[in-house]
């Protein structure tokens, strides 16, 4: 009886070994930057292709998983601009930093990116809000009608989504793969772009 349950433990315990060797491989391959395939990630966690689908049904799940807590929390990300009270600095910042995270982990970000524009369904589940986490901490502080300045809900809304076509990774992609620009000259064109709007919206509150 104890040899049987020793071996059930040893089998949980190698199975548990298993999936973190393949979740770290996933977690160190986007660290890289490189490109990231369900092969690649198997190789890196010497483990065979079928195995690491018997753990994870497709790539997205793994990225999922391997993804999580990899980038700080927005207040963290954004600490230097916390105490200004200029939306457009702050919504900059975030911009700026956003793409050079996804230029970081531009392996994944695009295997994420393919893998949802496939499957349009999964893609709000699936897909880390990051952007969506930093333009919100950005913002913050002018959702309030006591702070140093008020946007009214709908125009904050409005707004946060003219954000999240230009503060992300699709827009570093098109900036650095269509119009070829280096990583630096893209974020340079992005953050002006975000701040003109975010300008825009808080120098006509009431159209919203």
């Amino acid at each position: 009886m104890t040899a049987a349950v020793d071996g059930a433990t040893g089998r949980v315990n190698q199975k548990a070994r298993t999936r973190k060797a393949i979740v770290d491989a996933c977690r160190e391959l986007t660290r890289s930057g490189a490109e990231l395939t369900m092969p690649d990630v198997a190789r890196a966690a010497m483990v065979s292709e079928a195995t690491a689908y018997r753990y994870f049904p497709d790539l997205v799940t793994l990225l999922q998983e391997a993804l999580a807590g990899l980038w700080p929390p927005a207040a963290e990300a954004l600490a230097p601009v916390a105490g200004s009270a200029d939306p457009a600095e702050r919504v900059g910042f975030a911009c700026a930093y956003l793409m050079r995270g996804v230029h970081a982990y531009q392996g994944s970000v695009r295997a994420m990116i393919s893998h949802t524009i496939a499957a349009p369904a999964r893609a709000q589940a699936a897909r880390p809000g990051i952007r969506f986490d930093l333009l919100d901490y950005a913002l913050a502080p002018f959702e309030d009608p006591a702070g140093p300045a008020f946007l009214p809900p709908a125009a904050m809304a409005r707004l946060k989504r003219e954000l999240a076509v230009v503060v992300s990774a699709e827009a570093l992609f098109v900036l650095t793969d269509l119009c070829g620009l280096p990583v630096d000259e893209a974020v340079a064109a992005a953050v002006p772009a975000a701040q003109t709007l975010t300008r825009a919206a808080f120098a006509a509150p009431a159209a919203g």
